[in-house]
């Protein structure tokens, strides 16, 4: 069974993560301290290992970072067993199933915490990142990696709208600090990517 690492935690927040499935896709549990409640981030996966990990942690709720099918994959047992999960009306009918739609630039109570929801297209049309606010954790999906923008090749993806969502959507809103959490892959720090912009604007990917 993939180990589940607690990555991060201040006196109000908690985020835990593990890795599943063939594409090595991170799942993020966001769990407020005070109340025991938690969010899943990314339904994946090895759906009987995240449902332990959403009992285990008071999981209340799971939310998708856009809809490409390795992310998506233990949705429809995680909703059977009476998770909601939420996706953005644009990547919707890339689910199988969902309960709830995400709209741009909304806060999610998870317990005290308040996560705030950042649409940013362009490695799909609905593409979502999450800030968990008085926090620096700012969880990516597939938008921004250590080293650059998320693949843009795939159907509905685009490459200049995905620079757009990073400069003005992350870049332009959060301080050099913040930790960014991606899909897959190791976390990394705005200060650390914002300087390489032009760079990945000049190779065009």
């Amino acid at each position: 069974m993939p180990e589940l690492e607690r990555i991060w935690e201040d006196a109000t927040c908690e985020v835990h993560r593990t890795v599943v499935g063939p594409m090595d896709n991170d799942v993020y549990v966001v769990r407020c301290r005070r109340t025991g409640d938690a969010l899943l981030v990314d339904a994946a996966n090895e759906h009987e290992m995240l449902l332990e990990v959403c009992r285990k942690l008071g999981v209340r709720q799971v939310v998708e970072t856009h809809g490409h099918w390795d992310h998506i994959q233990a949705v429809p047992a995680i909703r059977e067993a009476g998770y909601q999960v939420a996706v953005t009306a644009a990547d919707a009918e890339m689910l199988p199933s969902y309960d709830l739609v995400l709209e741009d630039d909304a806060v999610i109570e998870v317990g005290r915490l308040r996560v705030r929801t950042i649409a940013t297209p362009g490695h799909t049309p609905g593409s979502m990142c999450f800030a968990v606010e008085g926090t620096p954790i700012l969880l990516t999906g597939d938008t921004l990696f250590p080293g650059g923008p998320g693949n843009t090749s795939m159907p509905g993806g685009d490459f200049p709208t995905i620079i757009n969502s990073i400069e003005r959507r992350l870049f332009a809103r959060f301080d050099a600090s913040t930790v960014v959490l991606p899909g897959h892959g190791t976390s990394t720090t705005i200060g650390s990517e914002q300087p390489h912009l032009q760079e990945w604007i000049d190779r065009g990917w």
